[in-house]
């Protein structure tokens, strides 16, 4: 669906199940020009509609007749904000008159009978004496309240000749009170109103999980102006490049990066880390993070709208129009399992009067009994529940799972790509060796070559400036500083010429020995890059620098194996010895290098074609292609780039490799979840079917099974919000 021709967009009143969006999709698919026109959000009862296909008019009286309500998007409508009492409670209110009433009648029923015995009957169902008109009364009140809001869908369903659930439930109601069997008809009405109670509980719980996210971005921003005044704005108000200062313990607003102060921040809220951060200047922060005991001054580097926070709950929102293959496997099955179950109670109803001269009401009851038990409303319930409440603890856990779709492919992965710099390791050189030559020491080497180095932006300049620091070094003033394009610089020190640079530019300059030479290729063997510091006379030592490793990363994908991945691969664009030391210091099965990211491409559909489930994790633009090319793209989120956290199907929000096996089992959790719940539905099902072949069921025993189970699927998919590290 192309979503950039401004759609027209709704709130969908009643919408808490794929039942409703088979039913939605029937309505306005036609109207719309084809499903593909429609995009549902479960999450946030929204709906979608492809602009220039159908008027909002159109769409709100076509739901309208359906028996559920649409009305215009507006702002934080996902919030329920503002909505009136009927609307937030109506459903618990004629749910809870429903059970008053059904068991007022029952009570005067059992009263005027002489007992319960007397108003069940001798067998526990059916009525043994006719019901009273004051009870038939209180019971018909319990059924109205109980189906209210299923019989305009139930109405729908049947002149559309497409049978659901809602159908299925009204029938059985109206035909147990055709034969006299009142108690029964409003107990079936009273516990699946129930039950529709508890799916649209479920779904708020999860939804107000995800909507949660919204309320951690502070409602104000507190800005500086140029006379240094200090005022308090909606943070949708502030530009990009404006100050605002954040005091200690409050959330900040916006992203930005620390222009003054030094802070530790909880990150928690979105990068799901689980200690603080050290906030230096020039430090990334993000919106709905809380500042420590220190005041920083911030400025915005991006809107409201563009925030980190804001794309994780776009993201999380999109996320509910794509969905499991569970959910679709559901979904297609009831949509079947519906119309056949419905045939086989005509079947009933049918062949055992004329063949086994069953009494035409007993049979009409056992079609009854067996219409109800077949309803496949926690079998529906169960899928979309367990993803959304396994996309919520994934987010509170500083995973950004795009749809449901991709929650159940980490769990069938056989290989994982990485690509190195940024993945592997930390995307930055630091020093590893100084080694002085001819009489200088470490300090001194150190100290001329951040005296040269403090004048350039390059990283491994900021890497040897940061070392010297970290020793405290005093760095003196580097004078006719000269930088030597491509190759190193020059400068005076204290009066002195030293100059400093690559292993050509000693070559160029006639000072390289055969030891220095070999020295230089041995390092450069092992992946280092080498920065010669040296003066007119001699060279004065190296300092080797290298990309490091991420603490986690070797024990990462120790565990990754250990989850079952049969194979791990680096892609990278670095050079050959580079990557085989990476590669040999966290244990890679293969290792390709000096990759364009066409050539990453290509690696990624190899691995595809040989291990069918891959995964690809990277950070750059330049991972973009092949993570959208292999079966689940992985991205890190906080440092990588705005084009690979688009492209990947999945996101690290802190950068945290140890997400992966967490990751993984989180995946397989879910899956194991979907499957028991799946299962005990459809093995509850079989058993009653059985037990209403022997005559040992009831309506009332039939949807209290159901709306046992529901309940049941309904809180082992609600686990998943527990789920954490």
């Amino acid at each position: 669906m192309n979503t950039e021709a401004n759609p027209l967009v709704f709130k969908i009143h009643g919408m808490d199940c794929a039942e409703e969006v088979a039913t939605l999709k029937h309505a306005l698919g036609p109207l719309a020009g084809g499903e593909d026109q429609l995009a549902f959000d479960i999450l946030n009862a929204k709906l979608l509609v492809e602009a220039g296909t159908i008027s909002a008019e159109e769409v709100i009286e076509a739901v309208a007749r359906t028996g559920m309500r649409a009305e215009v998007w507006q702002e934080d409508a996902g919030l329920q904000k503002d909505v009136g009492f009927w609307q937030q409670h109506g459903r618990s209110v004629l749910t809870a008159i429903s059970g008053l009433f059904g068991l007022l009648g029952f009570l005067y029923h059992t009263k005027i009978a002489g007992g319960i015995s007397g108003a069940l009957g001798s067998e526990g169902m059916g009525v043994a004496e006719s019901v009273p008109p004051l009870a038939i009364f209180l019971y018909l009140v319990g059924i109205a309240t109980g189906v209210w809001q299923v019989f305009p869908k139930a109405w729908r369903a049947a002149t559309s000749l497409r049978p659901d659930i809602n159908l299925l439930m009204t029938v059985a109601v109206v035909g147990a009170a055709a034969i006299g069997e009142w108690f029964e008809a409003a107990t079936v009405a009273f516990l699946f109103s129930v039950s529709l109670l508890l799916e649209s509980w479920s779904v708020g719980r999860a939804r107000r999980a995800i909507a949660a996210l919204m309320e951690l971005a502070p409602p104000s921003a507190r800005i500086r102006d140029a006379n240094g005044v200090e005022k308090e704005v909606p943070p949708k108000q502030v530009a990009v490049g404006t100050i605002f200062v954040v005091r200690p313990g409050e959330k900040i607003p916006l992203d930005g990066q620390v222009a003054s102060g030094e802070s530790d921040v909880n990150q928690a809220p979105i990068t799901g880390e689980s200690v603080p951060v050290e906030k230096v200047v020039g430090s990334e922060v993000f919106a709905g993070t809380i500042n420590g005991d220190g005041s920083l001054e911030i400025e915005c580097t991006k809107r409201a709208e563009d925030s980190t926070l804001a794309s994780i709950i776009r993201m999380v929102g999109q996320a509910q129009s794509r969905r499991a293959p569970s959910e679709k496997w559901v979904e297609k099955f009831a949509r079947i399992y519906t119309p056949v179950v419905m045939a086989i109670a005509v079947a009933i109803l049918l062949i055992q009067p004329l063949g086994f001269g069953v009494a035409w009401a007993d049979a009409l009851y056992n079609a009854l009994v067996l219409l109800v038990i077949a309803c496949p409303c926690a079998l529906v319930i169960s899928t979309p529940v367990s993803v959304v409440a396994s996309l919520a603890s994934a987010a509170k856990n500083g995973v950004l799972i795009k749809g449901g779709v991709f929650v159940e492919a980490p769990a069938h992965l056989k290989a994982i790509a990485m690509d190195k710099t940024g993945t592997l390791t930390e995307g930055k050189p630091a020093v590893v060796d100084v080694v002085p030559l001819s009489g200088h020491s470490e300090t001194e080497l150190l100290e001329r070559a951040a005296a040269l180095e403090s004048q350039s932006n390059h990283p491994l300049a900021r890497a040897i400036v940061a070392e010297a620091n970290v020793r405290d070094i005093n760095i003196p003033a580097a004078d006719e500083f000269e930088i030597i394009q491509g190759k190193g610089a020059r400068g005076r020190i204290e009066g002195k010429p030293y100059w400093l640079g690559s292993h050509r530019y000693l070559e160029e300059r006639k000072q390289e020995t055969p030891e220095v030479h070999e020295q230089l290729e041995a390092m450069q063997q092992a992946g280092r890059t080498v920065v010669v510091v040296g003066n007119d006379k001699h060279v004065c030592g190296f300092i080797t620098l290298a990309d490091t490793l991420r603490p986690t990363a070797a024990e990462t994908l120790l565990q990754l194996r250990n989850a079952g991945i049969e194979h791990l691969v680096m892609l990278t664009g670095d050079n050959q010895g580079t990557a085989d030391v990476i590669a040999g210091e966290v244990g890679i099965d293969e290792v390709h290098a000096e990759l364009l990211p066409a050539d990453k491409v290509t690696a990624v559909e190899s691995l595809v074609e040989k291990y069918g489930q891959v995964a690809m994790v990277g950070d750059g633009v330049n991972d973009a292609p092949a993570l959208a090319r292999a079966t689940l793209g992985i991205a890190m989120g906080a440092a990588g780039s705005d084009a690979a956290i688009e492209t990947a199907d999945i996101a690290l929000m802190a950068d945290d490799l140890s997400k992966l096996p967490w990751l993984i089992e989180h995946s397989r959790r879910t899956l194991t979840i979907i499957r028991q719940n799946i299962l005990f539905s459809l093995a509850v099902k079989a058993l009653f079917v059985v037990l209403t072949f022997a005559g040992f069921a009831s309506l009332w025993a039939a949807i209290a099974a159901d709306m046992g189970a529901s309940l049941l699927v309904i809180f082992n998919g609600l686990r998943l919000l527990r789920s954490s590290r």
